[in-house]
């Protein structure tokens, strides 16, 4: 696997689900949150590179398309990378899958930026992006 790929293993929990033992549709967000951000300290921005830097990776956009339910009980799978990038935003796509039975759930692209806080200014990808994702 490539430094600017990741693949997670998640396990649905109760708290994931409703009544009915489906995943709630907000989750898939958190675990796609998970892979993303094992992706970010995978590729060099650690969580006390950011507390150093103060640049933060944010969400700019999520386009995610949801094709079967995960169930209670579910183990799944994220895989993740990044796809293109260019200036100051980079994209990444995930999967969720459900490895079991093969079943793809979820397809989701995200849009991310680099924002130096606390002023919210957009920062430019680091030279060597994305293989280098450390802002030193």
């Amino acid at each position: 696997m490539a430094r600017t790929e990741i693949s997670t293993d998640i396990a649905v929990m109760y708290f994931d689900t409703d009544a009915a033992g489906v995943v709630h549709n907000i989750v898939y967000l958190r675990f796609i949150e998970t892979a993303r951000t094992l992706l970010a300290i995978q590729l060099g921005m650690s969580f006390e590179e950011i507390a150093r830097t103060g640049i933060h990776p944010v969400v700019t956009r999520t386009e995610i398309d949801y094709k079967r339910p995960a169930l209670l009980g579910d183990a799944l799978r994220v895989d993740g990378r990044i796809a293109e990038w260019s200036g100051i935003r980079f994209w990444c796509e995930f999967e969720i899958v459900r490895p079991r039975d093969g079943a793809l759930l979820v397809n989701c692209r995200q849009a991310l930026a680099l924002v130096q806080m606390p002023q919210g200014k957009p920062v430019r990808l680091p030279a060597g992006f994305p293989e280098n994702f450390s802002l030193r």
